[in-house]
């Protein structure tokens, strides 16, 4: 149990007001039940009180409603109605802005025998227990006692763990190339002081304690001058989604005779009656979490590598389902219809050529550039990849649209090229021409594979690695392209329920 609303006395309607703060993980499957009581009596114990039915969701179902806003029905007591329910949420976004500040200095003591000082700063933000933690270090400029140090931009996480009133506490120092630098001197602020901006209340004065002690005349070491303040908030991945871009989801299967015969045990493809094959495993995985941000649900499904009937010829783009002019299927539930129905008909082959389902995708992707929507597209593969340079082609040409690729590896071989299309240890390029931003994630399905043979562990485990970097990825392109959230739509009011009298 997560927790209890209040409760409504001697209503049909009622309208909570209790708000529940949980973690959100878009990459995770965070599965949620309301269940709903009328209570009699003061007891907390709720076998004590009538249950009117329950409801189930994802908090992803939630969070990927339009508005973030889901209407679901109440179930739970067999033939009966038990009415609807309507749940909201929003991201608390106190600490996802950042500070874009600016510093200058006047008269430091100087503290080098030969030049003048070669001065920087060094912020600290104090914790709970009174300590200080390095938070920022500008430059160092080099022999002047009026230095004026880069704007700089720091998240007010860091910089006050978003309590306004806590100390800030900036020591200015001499840089010494054996780095034994020389403290010139300190002083405090806090965030709301530094708010204010460039004004009498933000030039501090710099105070060495030490020369403070020992001199009577002393004033200070100088003074420090903020410059400029400039507030900038983060938009987050969930403001896209409250805002309405959809995530279309495409999976890409493997069709290549290196898979094994699909009748045989020892096949990738293996339709066993009682447990899913890898393939099965790594698109449900993935599927059910992304579902969730799609609203009409419709996946298109491809498959690659395979001959067709009626006449045998060898496609690396077919329609899962054997449409090829609405290649979409319905649900995860459908893509597997479709996946299980198509291995009964084509004969696996070869090559393995990633580059025309990449392609595929892409040309939708190159449709809509306007930040409504974004393309996921979910290969998974036995294999070694038999078009490397076309498929590098592919992606630095995808990494300019809106859409990131997931690779999925099954079975035993070696994934050497795979971890190649990664990205994350060089970025991917091809003749010369750089990927844009990295748009690739690879992993070996093997490595997630539960000891125990726990499939949802391991299912778990593998969305959770796969999808951890597509909200990055996202916000990559909208950053670059400079698109902004739409706003969200006007938040839900309850309807006044009128109430009727009989004459």
């Amino acid at each position: 149990q997560f927790g209890r609303t209040e409760v409504i006395d001697n209503t049909l309607n009622p309208d909570f007001v209790r708000k529940f703060i949980m973690d959100y993980f878009f990459e995770e499957r965070e599965n949620l039940r309301f269940d709903f009581y009328d209570v009699d009596s003061k007891s907390p114990n709720l076998s004590k009180h009538d249950f009117l039915g329950q409801m189930f969701c994802t908090l992803g179902e939630i969070v990927g409603s339009q508005g973030s806003r889901l209407e679901k029905s109440i179930v739970g007591i067999p033939g009966k109605k038990c009415g609807t329910v309507i749940v909201t949420a929003e991201e608390l976004g106190c600490c996802r802005d950042s500070v874009l500040m600016q510093f200058c200095a006047n008269k430091l003591d100087k503290k080098d025998f030969f030049g003048k000082s070669d001065p920087f700063l060094v912020f600290h933000r104090s914790n709970e227990d009174g300590s200080f933690t390095i938070c920022h270090k500008t430059e160092v400029v080099k022999n002047t006692l009026n230095p004026v140090w880069q704007a700089f931009k720091i998240s007010v996480r860091a910089l006050c763990n978003g309590d306004y009133d806590r100390t800030i506490k900036v020591e200015v120092y001499d840089w010494d190339r054996d780095g034994s630098h020389d403290f010139i001197g300190e002083f405090t602020t806090s965030y709301r002081e530094l708010s204010r901006g460039q004004s009498q209340f933000n030039v501090y004065e710099v105070i060495n304690p030490k020369k403070k002690g020992k001199k009577k005349k002393y004033v200070n070491s100088g003074t420090v001058t903020l410059l400029s303040f400039l507030i900038e908030t983060e938009v987050s991945f969930l403001d896209y989604i409250k805002g309405g871009t959809q995530i279309n989801f495409t999976v890409a299967i493997d069709f290549t005779a290196s898979n094994g015969n699909p009748s045989q045990p020892t096949s990738l493809h293996y339709m066993n009656p009682y447990q899913l094959n890898a393939y099965g495993m790594a698109l449900r995985a993935v599927g059910e979490i992304i579902q969730d941000y799609d609203s009409d649900k419709m996946f298109p499904a491809l498959g690659f590598g395979a001959r067709l009937p009626p006449d045998g010829r060898v496609s690396h783009e077919f329609a899962l389902n054997g449409n090829p002019q609405n290649p979409y299927c319905h649900g995860i539930d459908g893509v597997m219809e479709a996946y299980y129905r198509s291995l009964k008909s084509v004969q696996l082959y070869g090559p393995t050529n990633f580059a025309p389902v990449i392609n595929h995708v892409a040309r939708y992707a190159a449709s809509v550039k306007d930040g409504s929507q974004y393309f996921v597209l979910l290969i998974v593969t036995d294999g070694v990849i038999s078009d490397m340079a076309q498929t590098k082609e592919s992606i630095v040409n995808a990494s300019k649209l809106p859409m990131s690729i997931i690779i999925v590896g099954v079975g035993p071989a070696e994934f050497d090229a795979m971890e190649e299309l990664d990205g994350d240890v060089v970025r991917i390029s091809s003749r010369g021409r750089f990927a844009e931003r990295d748009i690739v994630q690879f992993v070996p399905f093997r490595d997630y594979i539960d000891r125990s043979g726990n499939h949802v562990l391991s299912m778990a485990r593998l969305a959770k690695d796969v999808l951890a970097e597509i909200p990055e990825q996202f916000l990559s392109y909208m950053r670059v392209r400079g698109i902004k959230p739409s706003p969200a739509p006007p938040p839900y009011t309850p309807p006044i329920h009128v109430l009727q009298t009989q004459i």
